[in-house]
């Protein structure tokens, strides 16, 4: 089992490679196309609504309450009832999922007055910034839908995993960078307004993910007509888990949006800055962490049904171990490196190198809570795959409430930096919160050897990050290196530290056999 736990880890990291790459190159093109100013600010804020409900309603919650249910009905019914489970959950998550959407579209001006109340005030008192209220609002009836289509996309997704097909899902995201990188190229100039433009683009890249799984599904024999069913055992058992569960999944999601909520009070250009450290905070989270709570999560139900209590405590072990290998040099590095990076990505066009300048504080602070987020996402794992909401949640409320305390305390003397700070701090609380129990009651138990590789992983990272500071010029050799110069310095800085964090590792004595689960 361990090596099939390796090779679908490494499948779904591939996958979400290609389409964290392509996200990347999709944000230096709107980069490109609007820098860091007014028009982004109300694209980044009416991209990330639906996205904010998405991990509500689709990936995050839906999916940790989803793939344990369906494990079970894959291991003890037959196929039709599994097919009667899909047609229920879908014709009821559906429905809910319509009524939102609807909802979205129509009250547009509600949603952003809500999530953008700096906007909202400033055009409710005619003041110079109330055209972005105006604006969110046009937009987010475009980006809206988005929230439709990806939510059957992330159920689809969800099912073929559950079959152990882990690369569909994982590839599917690069649809949607497809489409708005071709919007932002060829559809966006065309346009009086650009942000219209990736708007589109965002609509068209959900509506085309959704296409994608269709024929997956069909051919699985799971592609069925969507029923209601509110009060099916199974929809009824994956209610009870979800609902608690968009609190304790969601929450750096909600962190994320308490951050734009306050900071469309903030200087112009606060939304964007913390937008593009995010999303270079979200390439290792989305490869890593994400990857790794994806392919365990199935593993971990399975040995829950099966009640083997060691196998189960082992596989959760070797997710925190995959957590710390990948997760603290890609943490330090991301600090080290933040404003070189931003400057290789994005500094062209509209973005500026004041731009990369002030992105790059927000990309340390961010990057402080790497490991806490990918933490959180696979220690979340060790409950919902035992079908225990309730207490997660307890810890993302804390977590929650705690965001909100560091967010009014940070935000004044470090403005939008310190909402960064206050999301990575939240974080680290979570994970602690969900570790620390998961510790108590003997579910999560570190295995022979788990501290001497820890032990191993930091001093690799110390030596990491002591060959790329050597290497690292001054900002302003950055700033008056070429186009060409500066990728190909970045390259070397990371592949010499990337070199000589394997070397330390095995020198120190890790072999590929300490990267496996144990089984009993």
């Amino acid at each position: 089992m361990s090596k099939a736990l390796l090779r679908s880890g490494f499948i779904v990291s591939f996958m979400t490679l290609i389409s964290r790459v392509l996200g990347l190159v999709r944000d230096v093109v709107i980069a490109n196309l609007m820098g860091a100013g007014a028009a982004s600010d109300v694209f980044f804020f009416a991209n990330k609504i639906p996205n904010f409900l998405r991990r509500l309603f689709a990936e995050g919650a839906f999916a940790q309450a989803f793939v344990p249910v369906l494990t079970e009905y894959k291991q003890g019914k037959e196929l039709p009832e599994q097919q009667l489970l899909i047609a229920r959950v879908s014709g009821t998550l559906g429905t809910i999922i319509t009524v939102v959407t609807l909802f979205g579209v129509i009250a547009s001006p509600i949603v952003t007055a809500l999530f953008g109340m700096g906007w909202f005030l400033d055009w409710w008192n005619d003041g110079p910034q109330g055209h972005k209220f105006v604006l969110a609002s046009d937009l987010l009836r475009i980006t809206f839908p988005y929230l439709w289509f990806i939510t059957f996309t992330a159920m689809a997704g969800a099912i073929l995993n559950t079959l152990g097909k882990f690369a569909v899902a994982a590839f599917t995201p690069v649809f949607l960078n497809i489409a708005i990188i071709s919007a932002a190229i060829w559809l966006a100039p065309n346009m009086e307004q650009p942000e219209y433009g990736l708007a589109w683009g965002v609509f068209f890249g959900g509506l085309i993910q959704l296409l994608f799984q269709i024929p997956f599904l069909k051919k699985a024999g799971l592609l069925v007509k969507p029923k209601w069913g509110w009060k099916d055992p199974g929809v009824t058992k994956i209610r009870k888990l979800m609902l608690p569960a968009i609190f304790g999944v969601s929450v750096s999601q909600i962190n994320l949006l308490l951050d734009t909520l306050i900071a469309s009070f903030l200087m112009t250009g606060s939304i964007s800055w913390l937008y593009y450290s995010d999303r270079l905070l979200e390439f290792p989270l989305g490869l890593f962490g994400i990857a790794i709570a994806t392919v365990i999560l199935p593993a971990l139900s399975s040995r829950h049904v099966d009640k083997s209590t060691q196998n189960f405590s082992a596989t959760l072990d070797w997710g925190v171990r995959m957590v710390l290998l990948l997760g603290v040099p890609a943490m330090a590095g991301l600090f080290v490196l933040a404003e070189p990076m931003l400057m290789v990505l994005f500094m062209h066009g509209a973005f500026s190198p004041e731009d990369a300048r002030m992105a790059s504080y927000s990309l340390m602070a961010y990057a402080t809570g790497l490991v806490s987020f990918m933490l959180v996402k696979v220690l979340a794992t060790g409950f919902y795959s035992r079908q225990d909401t309730k207490r997660p949640v307890k810890f993302g409320i804390i977590a929650m409430v705690s965001n909100m305390v560091f967010n009014v305390a940070l935000a004044i003397p470090f403005s939008y930096v310190g909402l960064a700070m206050a999301t990575a701090a939240s974080a680290a609380i979570n994970a602690g919160l969900l570790g620390s129990t998961l510790y108590k009651e003997g579910v999560l138990k570190a295995q022979p050897g788990t501290w001497r590789f820890i032990a191993q992983v930091i001093l690799a990272t110390a030596v990491m990050i002591g060959v790329i500071l050597w290497l690292n010029p001054d900002e302003t050799a950055w700033q008056q290196s070429s186009l060409i110069e500066r990728p190909w310095l970045l390259a070397q800085m990371i592949g010499a530290g990337v070199a000589a964090y394997l070397a330390t590792l095995l020198v120190s004595g890790m072999r590929p056999r300490h990267f496996r689960a144990r089984e009993y």
